[in-house]
């Protein structure tokens, strides 16, 4: 699988090219929906939760370091939620291609997860100029956000990618993920601290493995500082056996793909 896809890089690099020009073919701001929709919903909850409520930061007088925690939070489980959604739902969506066209299928997850890196990035960058008017200079913690990306991104793939198969062949999945989503949101510390969750519910947030990633992103943005790698080290493991999952169920349902679809 990894040579073919090899061998089909040069089609995988064009189909990404070809996904982000369509997104803004006949858009007058292009590019800019990819930071607006994400920035917009963060906003809405700074408004809310920061002055309506009065939501504060603990130990921190800036009225700026809400918003600033919320972006951050919002950043990681945008890119997750992107490629782990839109994976589970790509082989139908493509079928009439895959029906056509003798292509690696495994190449049809692969070019999600570079479209959704690529719009991550240009949130990082709008993100980091929001700062700027808050007053909060970046530092070198930010690319402590690298080797957060790629654990995120090789999760939401491993999950998307056997998500994805199953949902072929049991439609029920992608309208369970719909619902369950939802829910694992809520259960991420990224619009709450995760001080304020009582003791007896902090279990959840332990066994939850988007709490480290998200307070990757909320501490080197935030706090300019580095993660616990101790606590990186579960979430780690589930999501390289979340990939090699996802590879084992693909290769062995590939031939029966098209048939179902």
């Amino acid at each position: 699988m990894f040579r073919s896809l090899w061998q089909y890089r040069h089609f995988i690099m064009s189909s990404i090219r070809g996904e982000l020009r369509g997104r803004f073919a006949r858009s007058r701001l292009g590019a800019l929906w990819f930071i607006l929709h994400p920035l917009a919903q963060s906003l809405i909850f700074s408004i809310v939760l920061a002055e309506v409520m009065r939501a504060r930061m603990p130990n921190s007088d800036n009225t700026a370091a809400y918003p600033i925690y919320l972006l951050s939070g919002m950043a990681a489980w945008g890119l997750f939620s992107e490629i782990l959604n839109r994976s589970i739902g790509i082989f139908i969506e493509q079928a009439s291609a895959m029906k056509k066209i003798a292509f690696p299928r495994l190449c049809l997850p692969v070019i999600i997860l570079g479209s959704a890196l690529i719009n991550h990035v240009l949130l990082l960058a709008a993100i980091m100029i929001i700062f700027l008017f808050f007053g909060h200079f970046p530092g070198l913690a930010w690319l402590y956000l690298v080797p957060g990306m790629l654990v995120i991104s090789a999760m939401a793939f491993g999950i998307g990618v056997f998500l994805g198969v199953l949902n072929v062949f049991a439609r029920d999945v992608a309208q369970f993920m719909s619902v369950f989503m939802q829910l694992w949101f809520w259960f991420t510390p990224i619009v709450y601290l995760r001080t304020v969750v009582p003791q007896h519910f902090q279990w959840l947030l332990a066994l939850n493995p988007m709490t480290p990633l998200v307070g990757l992103y909320q501490d080197a943005l935030l706090l300019n500082q580095g993660p616990q790698w101790t606590s990186l080290l579960p979430t780690l493991l589930i999501g390289g056996l979340a990939v090699l999952l996802s590879f084992a169920v693909f290769r062995r349902a590939s031939p029966e793909l098209v048939d179902a679809l």
